[in-house]
């Protein structure tokens, strides 16, 4: 069983058990037909991935993995707010006619700051300080920006990343705010497990531990019939993970620059409502 198998059951198992609904309270969210998404959940999980052990991807049904990466890409590599840099339509209806997200993800990541050694966006901050400050403990981003979030068409979910070298291991914290925990739990954990496997590389570090903090974990209403479906079924070995060693340059990573040998997830026949 994968390690991100095992984590994903004991965190649905306790939100099940032991969370806490929010079915008195009005909320935002809406389905499709205009009801309101209520929702359980736990406040505060913490979870360890290390990426040195395995790549954590579910088996427990199949994680759109090259999907995944190419929004990673969109945000982290292109620095887009724009859907039409985009190759899946995940972002769909939280665009304008423009196909602007407003000043959200991708945008915040591109804004540039003066710094001693020079002008840099966020990113590549990043890449400056692994390779010439690698004792910093100050490498981190921050896409939370309160001074834009009125032109933001979504607050964005996973907001921070802080990076820290240990010897020749980069290890990470993702700060998330909100989290579904069945449609994008794994869906961020393979993102951000890809991301720091792509900074340690071309900064000549060794990927580490991944560590997630997820302030509101809940699972939608809608959604439990079907969790409680994949809590019952067995998982399988994690696959193996591969990434181009040739690769140097972040901005040279492309989604075939990734492959998984051995992913073989259950099969899932369920549609997942998704809240919006």
């Amino acid at each position: 069983m994968s390690h991100a198998d095992t984590l994903f059951l004991q965190n649905c198992r306790d939100i099940l058990d032991n969370g806490v609904w929010d079915t008195d309270q009005a909320v935002r969210p809406r389905w499709d037909d205009g009801a309101p998404a209520h929702t359980i959940k736990k406040f505060g999980i913490v979870n360890r991935y290390d990426l040195r052990r395995e790549f954590p991807i579910l088996t427990l049904r199949r994680t759109y993995w090259k999907t995944a990466v190419d929004e990673l890409l969109w945000i982290w590599q292109k620095k887009s707010n724009n859907i039409h840099d985009l190759n899946a339509r995940i972002w769909n209806q939280w665009a304008d006619e423009t196909g602007s997200i407003g000043k959200a993800y991708g945008y915040q990541l591109s804004v540039k700051h003066t710094y001693p050694e020079g002008e840099m966006d966020q990113v590549d901050r990043v890449l400056y300080d692994l390779k010439h400050n690698p004792a910093s403990r100050r490498i981190l981003t921050n896409l939370y920006n309160f001074q834009d979030l009125h032109e933001m068409h979504l607050y964005p979910c996973a907001y921070s990343m802080t990076f820290n070298v240990s010897g020749n291991v980069l290890n990470a914290i993702l700060n998330q705010r909100s989290q579904d925990m069945l449609t994008a739990n794994n869906w961020n954990v393979v993102q951000y497990a890809v991301l720091v496997h792509m900074f340690a590389q071309v900064s000549g570090l060794v990927a580490g531990e991944l560590v997630h903090v997820i302030a509101d974990a809940h699972i939608y209403d809608r959604h439990v019939p079907i969790v409680e479906k994949l809590l019952s079924q067995t998982p399988a070995p994690a696959p193996t993970f591969h990434i181009d060693p040739a690769v140097t340059d972040f901005y040279a990573f492309t989604r075939d620059s990734f492959s998984l040998e051995g992913y073989a997830p259950a099969p899932f026949d369920g549609k997942i409502p998704v809240a919006i």
